[in-house]
């Protein structure tokens, strides 16, 4: 069974920057794609970033562009985001997400991280 482990998130200043990484235990990379997923207090969740199989097939929300790089090291299976000039309007639950023979951006997800919280203060 595939299981996602998110770990990196915490408390900064806007301005500031943060990783998160994303763990994903018995996931085939070869074939899917893994992607971020943020959910704010009384709002609906929302894609983030995402990164495929193929290095040049990753996604961005257009509020994160220029600011959040997502990478990926295959030998560790691990997903990573990194966040810079964090404002705090990115304040949010960060959720890992997978799914097998997928592209970005996600339009399904099969497996769900049990989140991270990041909070930017102003």
């Amino acid at each position: 069974e595939v299981q996602l482990a998110e770990s990196g998130g915490g408390l900064v200043q806007a301005g500031g920057s943060l990783r998160l990484s994303c763990e994903a235990s018995e996931f085939t990379f070869d074939d899917g794609a893994i992607g971020w997923f943020r959910q704010a207090p009384g709002k609906e969740r929302e894609r983030v970033a995402c990164i495929g199989s193929f290095r040049n097939n990753t996604s961005y929300v257009d509020s994160v562009k220029g600011r959040f790089t997502i990478s990926s090291d295959n030998a560790k299976n691990t997903v990573f985001l990194q966040m810079n000039n964090l404002k705090p309007e990115d304040t949010a639950v960060y959720y890992c997400a997978a799914q097998s023979w997928a592209v970005c951006p996600l339009r399904s997800v099969r497996w769900w991280g049990q989140g991270t919280q990041v909070t930017v203060s102003a």
